[in-house]
């Protein structure tokens, strides 16, 4: 599965391979007595039983460097493949890659050119939507209407489809079989394997020989073996029933009239985003702490429920009893002694003595009596 043949600068999605590295991918298949062909030819061959030593070559979105890149190198090679085409944007660009550089597709005369090339044309969709859970009406518009404009384009509806992205389910499944197609590709589609949801491997600008023998060897290994013959599967599902019929860009009795034969489309808008997220509400900020002021005469105050930790780990405890004559003859400190505690002001009254210091409610800083000391007091927001 490759996807363009062009210089590959600033590609974060290693869609891109070089000419040169296409040569070489081609000539390690030549090399090992095997042949790159289109999925068509590859699976008439396999029912012919004379498909040993084929190797289906594709080549998704349609860009014109498939024309000017590819189709010359498959030539040389001896080789054919299959290249997906989005007649929705004949002549546009690749806009559902936002990180990617742009790139230039096909037009229909370029469509033409292919097919005359000898390679085979099959449909990628109109418009490179994710197939995956679409209403009944967008995906019969996305499978059938490509196919009928490519009918239009190249004088016979295509063989194949390819799913965009890879993303494919049982209703996409059973809507390739219904409209018409032969087969269709997937990436990795599980348990919809079959003949239309054919399973395929990347290649890329990094698979050299090593890695070109080692996908070879693991592609088995990692993909349920598929039986096809004539035009049926071996173990294929049931069709199952679609959802019904809603919005999108083709609406009940509002499909656009059938393309003439090899007229150009022009690009369509994307698909509508999905609306922004709801900001989630934040929990309101704790209200700020209320000033706490202690009277002058309250002697009998109880103590911080919790002990304290000074700025140096010491712990002094919060409910400590003071001396017996502390309550007696003691001499008051003036009023209007005040400190900073958590940005509230406390007004600090009543001392205790110098051996008895006790920590003032919701203040983390040295005892009482450290004024009493001559020390003086120091808050956090003081230093």
């Amino acid at each position: 599965m490759y996807h363009s043949v062009d210089h590959p600068t600033a590609d974060p999605y290693n869609i891109t391979v070089s000419r040169r590295r296409l040569e070489e991918q081609l000539r390690w298949l030549r090399d090992r007595g095997l042949r790159g062909v289109s999925l068509g030819e590859m699976l008439a061959a396999h029912a012919a039983g004379r498909s040993a030593g084929l190797v289906g070559l594709t080549f998704d979105d349609g860009y014109t460097d498939f024309l000017t890149g590819a189709v010359p190198l498959l030539h040389r090679y001896d080789c054919t493949a299959t290249v997906f085409v989005l007649p929705g944007l004949l002549g546009g660009f690749n806009d559902w890659d936002p990180l990617g550089p742009r790139k230039p597709l096909l037009t229909g005369h370029g469509v033409r050119a292919v097919a005359a090339a000898g390679m085979e044309v099959g449909s990628h969709g109109m418009y490179h939507r994710s197939l995956r859970g679409l209403r009944e009406t967008d995906l019969r518009a996305e499978l059938e209407e490509s196919r009928d404009r490519l009918a239009d384009i190249c004088g016979t509806p295509p063989a194949g489809f390819c799913y965009p992205y890879g993303d494919v389910d049982e209703a996409a499944v059973a809507m390739a079989r219904e409209v018409g197609y032969d087969y269709a590709c997937s990436i990795n589609p599980g348990p919809l394997t079959g003949r239309w949801a054919l399973p395929r491997a990347h290649v890329g600008q990094r698979d050299t020989a090593a890695r070109l023998w080692a996908k070879r060897v693991l592609h088995p290994l990692r993909r349920r073996a598929v039986t096809v013959t004539g035009g049926s599967e071996t173990g294929s599902r049931p069709p199952r029933a679609r959802g019904a019929a809603g919005a999108g860009p083709y609406r009940a009795g509002g499909r656009p009239p059938a393309m003439p034969y090899g007229t150009d489309v022009p690009a369509a808008p994307p698909p509508p985003a999905d609306p922004p997220r709801l900001a989630v509400p934040q929990p309101a900020a704790d209200p700020a702490p209320v000033a706490v002021t202690e009277a002058a005469g309250d002697r009998g105050r109880q103590a911080a429920p919790q002990s304290r930790r000074t700025a140096g780990g010491a712990r002094r405890g919060a409910g400590r009893p003071r001396d017996a004559g502390a309550s007696a003859g003691a001499p008051a400190r003036p009023d209007g002694a005040t400190v900073r505690a958590a940005g509230a002001v406390v007004a600090r009254a009543a001392a205790a003595p110098a051996d008895g210091g006790t920590a003032l409610p919701g203040h983390d800083g040295p005892p009482a009596d450290a004024a009493d000391r001559g020390h003086p007091v120091r808050q956090r927001g003081d230093l």
